[in-house]
């Protein structure tokens, strides 16, 4: 089996934070995105929110990234890795999709 098999599917949640991270953001900037780009369907807690970056470092799907100013805010970016998880994701879902316009054709 492929690595997506083995991965699993991935939640709404990390789906939304890794596209998010396709430009540096900090917590509170990833939570806006996310709100703004789910039209207010998705909103993350805080809680939810670094749980998953911690995570997502740990996987190397993410990275921090260094800061000129010495703000508190840490900032993010999606990694190599975790763009071809994105894009494995991506085909998944397109897939899912596919098959069910294929079934439902005739309805």
């Amino acid at each position: 089996m492929g690595e997506s098999f083995q991965r699993g599917a991935l939640t709404e949640a990390t789906y939304y934070i890794l596209l998010a991270l396709c430009e540096p953001r900090h917590g509170y900037g990833i939570m806006q995105y996310i709100t703004e780009v789910s039209n207010n369907r998705v909103n993350l807690g805080a809680g939810t929110l670094y749980g998953a970056l911690n995570t997502l470092v740990e996987k190397q799907w993410i990275k921090s990234v260094s800061t000129e100013s010495k703000s508190r805010k840490k900032e993010y970016i999606i990694t190599e890795n975790g763009i071809k998880v994105l894009k494995e994701e991506m085909r998944r879902l397109e897939e899912l999709i596919q098959t069910g316009k294929n079934i439902l054709k005739g309805e």
